[in-house]
């Protein structure tokens, strides 16, 4: 890479030198102590103007952490969740050593054919809904909207949801306790409203997670979460001695047929 830009390249040089960074971060090429400037000047060959604009977006976002008289390290409060448990955002977050607080952006009733469906109602049935804007420390994580049965939901009506877990005050106000949950993960591009709430760098995917929970046998939560994709990991693991492997699905895209 050289201080003009790759012919056929649009981008900065800075967004390019950003991208190789967040790839060798994936990949585990950089790991704990994050490069120096002049470590990233020499390796790219651009300068030091350049490197600085790639590090902050990366500081910006929570990646990289500058300790004076030490350099600077790889943030560790990136948030990881084993894939196949029931996860709470409230508890990833505050695991991590950030403050977790929520945005209430509505709770109230509501009605909504798919969710309905999904928790085995009729699509006119009415539903308690819970949307919020989740928080880990200063930055927006996620958007998270939430549909409960209105014989559970209304318990939660008062509630105060800026830095309570909604699995808490279910089971202290309901007695309700999730005993199941099935979880679709799915990459997203994001529109520009969400950009916005979110405060999404250039180019930075989410996640949609679509979580529906059980107690027992009834389906008692539908949830949809877009999550950034670049503050949140899933992990997961496999042994041969265990059963039988995980399950993966092709969808295929309309464009591909």
């Amino acid at each position: 890479m050289s201080e003009s830009a790759t012919p056929g390249e649009s981008r900065p040089l800075w967004q390019q030198v950003l991208d190789d960074l967040e790839r060798r971060i994936a990949s585990g090429d950089i790991v704990d102590r994050f490069p120096t400037d002049k470590e990233l000047t020499e390796h790219y060959g651009v300068s030091r103007h350049t490197v600085r604009e790639a590090v902050q977006r990366l500081r910006s976002r929570g990646l990289v952490d500058r300790h004076r008289g030490r350099g600077s390290f790889l943030n560790e409060a990136v948030l990881t969740q084993p894939l196949g448990g029931l996860y709470s955002l409230f508890r990833a977050v505050e695991e991590a050593g950030l403050e977790q607080r929520s945005e209430v952006l509505f709770l109230g009733t509501d009605r909504n054919e798919r969710a309905a469906a999904n928790l085995g109602l009729p699509p006119r049935a009415e539903l308690v809904r819970l949307e919020r804007i989740r928080y880990a420390g200063p930055e927006p994580l996620a958007v998270d909207e939430t549909w409960l049965p209105a014989d559970i939901g209304r318990s939660v009506l008062g509630a105060d949801f800026s830095r309570a877990a909604l699995y808490d005050v279910l089971s202290e106000l309901s007695a309700v306790r999730l005993t199941a949950a099935d979880e679709t993960l799915t990459p997203v591009v994001p529109d520009q409203a969400l950009i916005d709430t979110l405060q999404l760098a250039p180019g930075e995917g989410l996640l949609r997670v679509e979580r529906l929970a059980a107690s027992g046998d009834r389906p008692v939560e539908f949830r949809i979460t877009l999550i950034r994709g670049q503050r949140f990991r899933y992990t997961s693991s496999w042994r041969a001695d265990e059963g039988t492997g995980p399950t993966t699905a092709f969808v295929e895209a309309p464009g591909d047929r």
